[in-house]
């Protein structure tokens, strides 16, 4: 009992909180999940940007990098590791699925939904193909042994953005949709990526670029790095803006509301029925761990 203490002692500093009925935590994406994978931040109009779209402000000191060689070499030996938290990714496959399965809904011919993972790697963190019909999945990346192991691309391309801006191999009006994962923070050439993805999108389709506040600093551009996590989701949303026309410009939330700890028994529970201690203890160390993952953010643009 005196270790029960000195442990519930120690957990002092958790919030105490009413957990909601509806309240769950889930390894995977369900029906569910469906639209509460998202809480709107902003929606983007023409007169929040300084300039008009064809304009461009950006500087090359804007885009400067710590580390300014090759990036081929930098991305040489495979990394088989994800950069973003559990949470985190299950929280952007959860907003996918929401996503996808809507423009799904919208089109007007049903059908499969041919998707273009930029930056791609060895997972695209895509829902299940039994959740949301797919076509293509075309996976564009920097290391071909990260994209040979991604089972859901059904066909991958290796390519330096940062040095081959240019989709051109893909034709006009191409993809539903275009996947971004913690990798926009890297491009040195974003107007010229930008208008590619306009491009190779059909209308109604959308452009997601999701990222959270973890990167390889000597590697993301300058402006990304002054910036905090609103000023990094303007900067996103002006990528889109500069370049072309597109219909909506949104930045989302798409981690889960935060949870707060259950509230601690008082002592004398606690020396009556230990048990009770021990389970306080376990569901307020859980919740903690939950609330102190990674936030992760989408700016998504429809055509």
């Amino acid at each position: 009992r005196l270790l029960l203490l000195l442990a519930l002692l120690a957990t002092d500093g958790v919030e105490s909180f009413t957990i909601h009925a509806s309240s769950s935590i889930k390894t995977t994406p369900s029906a569910a999940c469906a639209l509460k994978a998202q809480r709107s931040i902003c929606n983007f109009e023409e007169d929040d940007f300084a300039l008009a779209t064809g304009e461009w402000p950006y500087t090359d000191a804007d885009m400067i990098r710590l580390d300014n060689s090759d990036d081929s070499a930098f991305y040489t030996a495979p990394r088989f590791v994800t950069h973003i938290d559990d949470r985190a990714i299950e929280s952007l496959t959860t907003f996918y699925q929401d996503e996808m399965a809507a423009l799904v809904r919208k089109k007007k011919k049903k059908g499969v939904l041919d998707v273009l993972d930029l930056c791609s790697s060895w997972i695209s963190h895509l829902p299940d193909e039994g959740v949301v019909p797919f076509g293509r999945i075309v996976g564009v990346g920097m290391n071909e042994e990260e994209l040979a192991a991604n089972k859901q691309l059904t066909e991958y391309y290796v390519q330096n953005m940062n040095e081959e801006p240019s989709l051109s191999r893909f034709e006009d009006n191409s993809f539903d949709v275009i996947c971004n994962v913690v990798s926009v923070d890297y491009l040195t050439q974003p107007k010229d990526i930008f208008e590619e993805m306009h491009r190779i999108l059909r209308p109604g389709g959308v452009a997601l670029m999701s990222f959270s506040n973890r990167c390889f600093a000597t590697k993301a551009v300058n402006m990304w790095l002054q910036a905090d996590d609103i000023g990094r989701m303007t900067i996103v949303a002006s990528y889109f803006h500069y370049t072309a026309k597109w219909a909506t410009i949104e930045a989302v939330d798409i981690i889960p509301e935060k949870l707060n700890a259950p509230e601690r028994p008082n002592m004398s529970d606690i020396f009556s029925n230990p048990a009770k201690g021990w389970a306080w203890m376990s569901t307020a160390a859980a919740v903690n761990k939950s609330n102190a993952g990674d936030p992760m953010f989408v700016v998504k643009a429809e055509k």
